[in-house]
C-alpha cells in the first residue's frame, strides 16, 4: 500500500493540474466509479469528478492546494488536511478530505470538509 503522504500528494496534484487533458490521465488511477462528497460539491464516477474539477478551477483559476500538516491513514482510509490560497498570499480556505481507497490502492471515495473559509 502506498503512504498516506503519497496519496494526498498525488489526490492534490490533480486538483492543481491545469490542463485537463493531463488532469484526465492523472484521474486515471482512481477507481472508474470514484465518488465525490464535500459541502459545496458532488461528484459520481472519473468524468463527473473530471468536469467537478474542471469547474472550481474555473472559478478560482490563481488559487493551489497545498498539503497541511501531516496524512494519516488506516485500513482502506487516507485522511489529510490542506489549503487553498495564492502562491504569494494567505489561504482562502482549508479543510480535511478522508480518502477511501480500493482493494487495489486506487481512490474509489472522497469525503471533504470546509474547516475554514476566509472572505
Amino acid at each position: 500500500m502506498r503512504a498516506p503522504r503519497d496519496i494526498a500528494t498525488d489526490y492534490l496534484a490533480v486538483w492543481n493540474e491545469a490542463s485537463a487533458t493531463v488532469r484526465r490521465r492523472l484521474l486515471e488511477t482512481w477507481h472508474p466509479d470514484a465518488r465525490y462528497r464535500d459541502p459545496l460539491m458532488a461528484a459520481d464516477g472519473r468524468e463527473a469528478v473530471a468536469a467537478m474539477i474542471e469547474s472550481a478551477r474555473e472559478r478560482f483559476p490563481d488559487l493551489a492546494f497545498r498539503l497541511h500538516g501531516t496524512p494519516d491513514g488506516h485500513g482502506p482510509f487516507v485522511r489529510f488536511s490542506w489549503t487553498l490560497g495564492p502562491a504569494d498570499g494567505p489561504s482562502v480556505a482549508a479543510g480535511t478530505d478522508v480518502v477511501r481507497l480500493d482493494a487495489t490502492g486506487r481512490i474509489a471515495e472522497v469525503i471533504g470538509f470546509l474547516d475554514e473559509v476566509r472572505s
